[in-house]
């Protein structure tokens, strides 16, 4: 793998803004805009979805035990992908002869497995959500800040769940058991909430697993008071118009400003494409949602991210009944997570120098480097403002 592919995209001359197609809306004489049933025609045309191809594709016996395991194979060998069987439920061949060679092996690794039983015993997310479900591991994008660096142990590798139907049938006991949604008032009417792209990305992965539509399936025929919550740095969206989702999954978009986006956000999709799927999700009648995320106060960051807000203006103009929230994310890293990512992205433009920001400790002792509080301060400011401006029915679920 060349620097190009292990770094993410070179660099783009900024000074042309992009903008999201959005068709026209239409108007009377008197300015009015004219009531159409086709809220189709409202949707910016869909382009060819960047997909992931891994180059490994490998099957643990367990995992062909469980009938979603099988479907996955299916999925993948339809592609044209070779599935390779393994003998037992251990994953070898990952490790290369130097960490940079093990990285690479390991993004381009699909693996078919079983999920832990650790995973099946619920953890509370907040301030995201009531509870993390979990039905893969591991993302394919090459984010020079990536988060899973610091979370999650060994070589980088896509683990996807084959015990689909196991993990969606132990849901029903934590209902009402929550602490962010379930029982803060603000927060109540989104009912028991599960997080599902905690360690993942969906859309990266859906088109090989079909995972993330079955959950979609399950939720919206689940009658009782919950929502399936994930979010996404891709556009892949056309399995997912038309489910009858029932309002209970909420969609969210991970959006950040040009210089991030298209520098370090490595194998994703373009800033416009994930605000157009946005759209479409929006008008099929799906909750949606920004994860502004990871926000950096880089080089004039107000023009960055104001034009940012003029692209998500532009992909909810018109759009009826629109339910759109926002979660504020400032970057941070932790000692452990800055070792991972400089020994993966050694040229990363992300400034991870310890010195220029603020230690803060966790419940239980841990590091994690942050930015000073003015910083902070001004950052928040900034953004409560002007997205309270630009759009007065977003709801803002939290700032960290």
């Amino acid at each position: 793998m060349d620097d190009q592919q292990r770094t993410g995209p070179a660099d783009v001359d900024l000074g042309e803004p992009l903008a999201v197609d959005v068709p026209a809306v239409p108007h009377d004489a008197s300015g009015e805009v004219v009531e159409t049933r086709d809220l189709t025609a409202l949707a910016p045309p869909a382009r060819p979805a960047r997909r992931w191809t891994p180059k490994r594709v490998v099957v643990t016996p367990a995992a062909l035990e469980h009938p979603h395991g099988v479907c996955i194979v299916e999925r993948v060998e339809a592609l044209g992908l070779e599935v390779e069987r393994l003998r037992s439920n251990r994953l070898t061949g990952v490790r290369g002869a130097s960490d940079r060679e093990t990285y690479a092996r390991a993004k381009s690794t699909m693996a078919v497995v079983v999920s832990p039983p650790s995973r099946r015993d619920l953890q509370p997310i907040a301030p995201s959500a009531d509870w993390r479900v979990d039905l893969a591991e591991g993302c394919p994008a090459h984010c020079q800040y990536c988060y899973l660096a610091g979370s999650l142990s060994g070589p980088p590798v896509t683990r996807v769940y084959a015990d689909l139907d196991d993990i969606l049938a132990g849901l029903e006991p934590y209902l009402g058991r929550g602490t962010v949604t379930s029982r803060r008032e603000h927060r109540a009417h989104e009912g028991t909430t599960f997080e599902a792209s905690c360690y993942t990305d969906p859309l990266a992965l859906e088109h090989l697993t079909g995972s993330w539509r079955r959950a979609v399936e399950f939720f919206g025929d689940w009658d009782a008071d919950v929502q399936l919550r994930w979010t996404t740095k891709y556009a892949d969206v056309d399995d997912f118009v038309g489910l009858p989702h029932a309002g209970r999954t909420r969609v969210r978009f991970s959006v950040n400003c040009l210089p991030v986006t298209e520098r370090v956000e490595g194998g994703t999709a373009r800033l416009e494409d994930r605000l157009a799927a946005l759209r479409r999700l929006a008008l099929d009648g799906y909750p949606v949602g920004l994860t502004m995320a990871p926000l950096m106060p880089v080089e004039d960051w107000r023009t960055h991210y104001g034009h940012l807000l003029d692209l998500v203006e532009a992909a909810v103009d018109a759009v009826p009944d629109l339910d759109l929230t926002a979660e504020l994310i400032t970057h941070r890293f932790t000692p452990g997570s800055r070792d991972v990512l400089l020994g993966w992205y050694p040229r990363t433009r992300v400034d991870m120098d310890p010195s220029r920001r603020t230690e803060k400790r966790g419940r239980y002792g841990s590091l994690k480097y942050v930015y000073p509080k003015d910083v902070m301060a001004e950052l928040r400011t900034w953004f409560e403002a002007e997205l309270a401006r630009r759009l007065p029915g977003l709801r803002v679920l939290y700032w960290t």
